[in-house]
């Protein structure tokens, strides 16, 4: 295999932007497509959300991530359709041809068929939904300070997050936080202290990927802090005026000016084009399923990972959603093109290796699993916020964020709370 072989990476997420760091000294020219020109991480993105960081400290340029792999080009541009006879990507404004194809697209909000409830429960995946998170939340208390009526103003200081897992039970310890310590005094006319965090979830715990005894943990942690988990429950609707669920045989409506959605993800739509292209086959959150080494039957060339894939040869289940995952497949694809590329033997199956399970609920406050080695606390916690400190990309993130972190904890202030599209 000559040293012309193309690669073309779509999407710059974890699983996308470590396999072209793995291929960056590779005998490959090398081509990523995103639609975004930066790296995002994800993971905390929760804490734009509510004003803990700027949307600058979790991202990275791309062009300056991957600047110095001289075999690499970054491309920002849409993907819109796949040539697989004629191996070509099909962007909006063009083409890029492939030997290899990775497809790793991630994933996007899942609102189980009710699309309507978007506009009224933003989700939280990208810099956008953060921002605009981030303003309904401060909005809610500045719109609470000038009402009135009593029960009015109840409802602006009624907050409901659907779905706790990790997102959701990160968004209501962090807004728990913002009320008791970061704006206890910012206002005249009410006590932000008395605002109603609900966490709703269908299962009958919080954090439900997680061992049991951890979910317990977690519940008292997350009432310790004044959030009130709602398990058992199923939404059957969202208007205007707050949240309908359902518990057992009855119907609740709890009134809330103030809705976030943390309870599902859905496959970014490229899984329909490479079912209809490649004739991959979609599980039901429309994710492609893969073989063993993680391409599509049929095609040995084109490589699904991430959010975006479904491996179910290890366990019998679907790996979880989480940046680990995507970034051991990332560098795993990348090892199997770099070996066809040099003409050597094929690697063997994929294998993830489970580093473990973190959520962190507050200040001080977190779960955490290691294989049988459960854990939860100040321990817990620290070794969260280390983790996340070393996986984000650039030093200078890594530098900016845990200044941030020192100043936040010292002062308790969340110095990003920023209403930059301020919500109807």
């Amino acid at each position: 295999m000559s040293a012309t072989h193309r690669v073309v990476i779509v999407g710059g997420g974890f699983g996308g932007l470590y396999a072209a760091k793995a291929l960056g000294r590779a005998p490959v020219s090398l081509t990523l497509i995103d639609r975004r020109n930066f790296h995002l991480f994800q993971p905390l993105l929760y804490q734009v959300a509510t004003g803990a960081l700027s949307p600058g400290e979790i991202a990275s340029p791309l062009r300056y991530v991957l600047g110095k792999h001289r075999n690499t080009e970054v491309l920002l541009g849409e993907v819109v359709d796949l040539d697989v006879e004629k191996r070509r990507v099909i962007l909006r404004d063009g083409e890029a041809a492939y030997d290899d194809l990775v497809v790793a697209t991630g994933a996007t909000h899942h609102y189980f068929g009710n699309e309507g409830w978007a506009r009224l429960a933003p989700g939280l995946k990208t810099i956008e939904d953060a921002t605009t998170i981030r303003s309904k939340l401060l909005a809610a208390f500045e719109h609470a300070e000038r009402e009135p009526d009593p029960q009015k103003r109840h409802q602006w200081l009624r907050f409901v997050i659907v779905g706790a897992g990790p997102t959701g039970v990160e968004l209501a310890g962090a807004l728990s936080e913002i009320a008791n310590d970061t704006l206890r005094h910012d206002f005249r006319h009410i006590n932000p202290a008395e605002a109603q965090i609900l966490l709703i979830e269908g299962e009958d715990r919080v954090l439900p990927p997680f061992p049991a005894d951890l979910s317990k943990k977690a519940e008292q942690q997350l009432v310790a802090l004044g959030v009130r988990p709602l398990t058992g429950a199923r939404v059957t609707n969202i208007d205007e005026g707050g949240v309908t669920v359902k518990l057992g045989d009855r119907e609740r409506h709890i009134a809330a000016r103030t809705v976030l959605w943390a309870a599902g993800v859905r496959a970014s739509r490229l899984g329909k084009v490479l079912a209809e292209r490649a004739g991959a086959t979609l599980d039901r959150a429309g994710r492609v399923l893969v073989e063993p080494d993680l391409s599509i039957a049929g095609h040995p060339e084109i490589h699904v990972i991430g959010d975006l894939s479904s491996f179910t040869h290890q366990g019998g289940k679907p790996l979880p959603g989480v940046a680990p995952v995507a970034m051991q497949q990332g560098r795993y694809v990348a090892e199997a093109i770099r070996r066809k590329a040099e003409g050597k033997p094929a690697t063997g199956p994929f294998r993830y290796f489970d580093k473990g399970n973190l959520a962190t609920i507050g200040r001080n406050k977190a779960v955490a699993q290691f294989g049988r080695v459960h854990v939860w606390g100040f321990l817990a916690w620290f070794v969260w916020v280390f983790v996340h400190l070393m996986y984000l990309v650039e030093f200078e993130n890594r530098l900016l964020v845990l200044v941030e972190w020192v100043y936040n904890y010292v002062t308790r202030n969340r110095g990003a709370r920023l209403i930059t599209n301020r919500p109807a």
